[in-house]
């Protein structure tokens, strides 16, 4: 759903104090700019209102109603992310759909001001105190489940889910879903649906123990929002007195570009690889511009790991190997092949990522 644009609005928010510390640690400043797709604990529990013995569901047809949800409705509503380090973050969501096109605004309400507005792959942010703007293209429209188009019948061979009885959330009925990893690979979910429509209104992320790594849950939610796309677009046109700045983003492929891994990690497929320039980077005289970095993106339909790989000589480092970890967010950085440094991050234990790295290698 755009609740998932929304949360990766929010973890940016909450990733602000791990960037801190990437940049320290002298990992990619790519992955830095980019939306991380992350994550954070907290001890709140599931209380659902009838409780009955866990019924085994098929997981697609599941994921399908959400996923389908999420691209039908309107709504307006506030959801707040908790995390592990202490914080709560909110933001506000304007979601609306009209065939094929999807229109949203998201609205930090904590933090510095932030508002970025999605028409379909065309994304603007707007950065007030800045007086900056910046548009980009993205593939995905932040859609949980992230499946693909006729959904992912191969899902069932990564997770099982079970019914877990009805709870409200936001003064909605919603039936309440654990979707269980069959591998150590990856991490589990709770997931809330409006019982009537099933758009995700709540969801967590749970470890191997059960733990609630990190939880986004709508507060106030208006399922019969009057939300006018003019309205958005006008909104999104809006950019006089801002600096728009455009990433200098090219698509591509990895074995394009030199990259390939030995072997695949299971169940991950990639679905997006782009070479990213440097945001207002120049250069004088004969100097070659500094390479582009590399963002290699992948998903098992639930969670996604990005590689972000350049030059290790770019800027300092502090170790040859660094590695963070907040709630479910894990990232990794490491230097591979002696030139090269590869930031990996996702929302999957950390061996999963070292997974990635250690199956990195150059075709030329």
């Amino acid at each position: 759903m755009s609740f998932a644009s929304g949360a990766n609005h929010m973890r940016q928010v909450l990733s602000r104090s791990l960037l801190s510390l990437l940049a320290a640690a002298g990992l990619s400043s790519m992955a830095m700019a980019a939306p991380p797709q992350a994550t954070a604990q907290v001890t709140v529990g599931p209380t659902p209102l009838n409780k009955s013995a866990p019924q085994e569901l098929d997981l697609n047809q599941w994921l399908l109603r959400m996923h389908n949800a999420s691209s039908r409705k309107a709504y307006v509503g506030t959801f707040v992310v908790m995390s592990a380090a202490g914080g709560m973050y909110s933001s506000r969501i304007w979601h609306v759909c009209d065939g094929d096109v999807q229109m949203e605004r998201v609205d930090a309400l904590t933090g510095p001001p932030r508002s970025t507005l999605r028409r379909n792959d065309q994304v603007i942010t707007f950065l007030p105190e800045l007086r900056v703007a910046r548009a980009e293209k993205r593939d995905s429209f932040g859609v949980f489940p992230n499946l693909r188009r006729g959904g992912d019948p191969a899902l069932a061979n990564l997770y099982q889910a079970s019914a877990q009885g009805v709870d409200r959330v936001a003064g909605f009925d919603a039936d309440v879903v654990l979707i269980q990893p069959k591998d150590a690979q990856r991490f589990g979910y709770r997931i809330w649906s409006e019982k009537k429509s099933g758009l995700v209104v709540k969801i967590q992320t749970l470890d191997a123990e059960g733990r609630v790594l990190e939880q986004a849950a709508f507060s106030e939610l208006d399922l019969e929002a009057n939300v006018k796309m003019e309205k958005l677009a006008q909104m999104m046109a809006a950019t006089s007195g801002y600096r728009v700045e455009h990433p200098d983003l090219t698509k591509t492929t990895a074995q394009q570009e030199g990259w390939a891994l030995k072997g695949p990690v299971a169940g991950f497929q990639t679905v997006s690889c782009y070479k990213r320039g440097m945001v207002g980077s120049t250069t004088i005289g004969p100097k070659a511009p500094p390479e582009p970095t590399l963002q290699w993106t992948f998903s098992d339909g639930l969670a996604t790991v990005s590689l972000f790989i350049e030059p290790y000589d770019r800027q300092p480092r502090t170790a040859d190997e660094v590695q963070l970890s907040m709630g479910a967010t894990q990232t990794l950085g490491k230097r591979v092949l002696s030139d090269w440094w590869v930031t990996v991050v996702g929302e999957v234990p950390a061996q999963t990522l070292k997974l990635f790295a250690q199956s990195l290698e150059r075709l030329k």
